[in-house]
């Protein structure tokens, strides 16, 4: 048996024929219970960020739209919710890397719409790195099994969840492109959470400067 990565209880993990041909067990993370305290992203959002409970372009999208950015993001969660604030606290915050594979199923089914993109993780500066022990967008893609792309590097600046909406509007550049890397003509940039977006066009702007012709994005958060 099984424990709920996220309370402990143990899991109902039911076998399927398949699963007894194929000696194989279901492998759930979370209990339904736990699961189902994650709050999705309703139909009323906005059509270019997905930002929850509005049916028209929000304000961050304007404010991207009035500097010449586009946004064509999605996104699964709301992040202003408990659950998924207590998940990001254990997970990113803490360090807590088993729950990497909370979320495998969401994922292989949400990026099965991007087979003809290159899944490009945004990427964590190595003194972020050394200090939490992983890079949080890369485990989420590892535990799905989805092949990635490793490009861009990041140097460390003051962490997002640290300014205000308006500093991380006016975010620096922190990206660059690895050396003697291959660029896919399309890409999927993907992180872990989407605030106002600005850690995302940071990194779509390197890689239109060095001559990727379309790249969407897409968070597990919004």
């Amino acid at each position: 048996m099984n424990n709920c990565l996220l309370c402990e209880s143990l899991l109902d993990e039911k076998l399927t024929f398949c699963d007894l041909l194929n000696l194989k067990k279901p492998k759930a993370k979370a209990c339904d219970a736990c699961f189902d305290k994650f709050q999705r992203i309703s139909e009323q959002h906005c059509p270019k960020c997905y930002r929850d409970g509005i049916d028209e372009i929000c304000i961050d999208c304007d404010v991207w739209t009035k500097k010449g950015k586009e946004v064509c993001h999605k996104s699964c969660f709301v992040y202003n919710n408990e659950a998924m604030k207590n998940f990001f606290s254990q997970y990113k915050f803490q360090g807590d890397y088993a729950l990497y594979s909370v979320f495998t199923e969401v994922l292989q089914r949400e990026l099965k719409a991007y087979r003809d993109y290159a899944l490009v993780p945004i990427p964590v500066s190595a003194e972020k790195y050394q200090t939490r022990g992983f890079n949080q967008v890369t485990a989420l893609l590892e535990g799905a099994k989805l092949p990635f792309k490793e490009v861009l590097e990041k140097h460390d600046t003051i962490a997002q969840s640290s300014k205000t909406r308006e500093e991380r509007l006016q975010s620096q550049q922190c990206f660059k492109v690895k050396d003697n890397v291959q660029l896919p003509l399309k890409i999927l940039l993907i992180d872990d959470i989407y605030t106002t977006g600005s850690t995302l066009q940071l990194a779509k702007e390197i890689l239109v400067e060095a001559g990727v012709k379309e790249i969407v994005t897409f968070s597990l958060a919004r």
